[in-house]
């Protein structure tokens, strides 16, 4: 009897070990991410931002080239432009007329525009604790939607992060984020839907180089003015 249930012991255990192993654990799925993403030379995208809770919504088309060059033009604000062209962080409000230009040193630039490169997802790797929302296996992303996701929850591991969590959504198949959700230390929620995808269109630097309107009030390293 008791070498019967050794034996069975033994059984569970080398199955439980067996099966385990052919589970994708979470820093593991995120680093698969990451380096896909090291992969693209550049890519476009449609993006929709929700905040103040889903009262404020932004659209527009991302464009990215790496290493770190970064534009977004916004449909909603119409003509509202954010642009960073490896040097110079350029925002264009056109509610204000006004067009606000940062200079951004090289160690400074991994802060902003490289959050979306494989070294700012090394970066989250590094300050965040990565784990699996629902689980390894794809969920739907929203209740009712037929696209299916796999969902990831980073938490924070210092106070000196600005977002407590973050949560992404990953198609498993392309291994592209469709769904960014931050939550700031205020409880400020701020949703990035990311869709309609073009990879690798050999997007030329000019793209980066904003011609703002004459017009337009200009101040120059604003987030270091008192």
């Amino acid at each position: 009897m008791k070498k019967t249930f050794t034996l069975c012991l033994f059984f569970i255990l080398f199955c439980t070990i067996a099966f385990c192993q052919d589970i994708l654990t979470a820093g593991a799925f995120f680093q698969s991410v990451s380096e896909y993403y090291g992969t693209l030379n550049d890519y476009e995208s449609s993006v929709t931002i929700l905040a103040d809770n889903k009262k404020t919504e932004m659209t527009g088309r991302v464009s990215f080239k790496r290493p770190n060059l970064l534009r977004i033009d916004f449909s909603k604000p119409d003509t509202q432009v954010i642009c960073f062209n490896g040097n110079t962080l350029t925002v264009y409000l056109p509610g204000s007329r006004a067009i606000f230009n940062q200079e951004v040193s090289s160690s400074g630039s991994s802060a902003g525009a490289n959050l979306a490169t494989p070294q700012g997802l090394t970066l989250l790797s590094r300050y965040y604790s990565i784990a699996y929302e629902t689980g390894p296996q794809a969920v739907s992303l929203d209740e009712g939607n037929p696209e299916h996701v796999i969902k990831l929850l980073l938490s924070r591991k210092t106070n000196s992060e600005g977002f407590r969590t973050i949560k992404l959504s990953i198609n498993p198949d392309t291994k592209l984020i469709r769904r960014i959700e931050a939550t700031s230390v205020n409880n400020e929620n701020f949703v990035f839907n990311f869709t309609n995808y073009a990879l690798n269109q050999n997007i030329p630097d000019t793209r980066f180089l904003y011609d703002a309107p004459s017009s337009a009030n200009t101040y120059n390293n604003f987030l270091y003015t008192e």
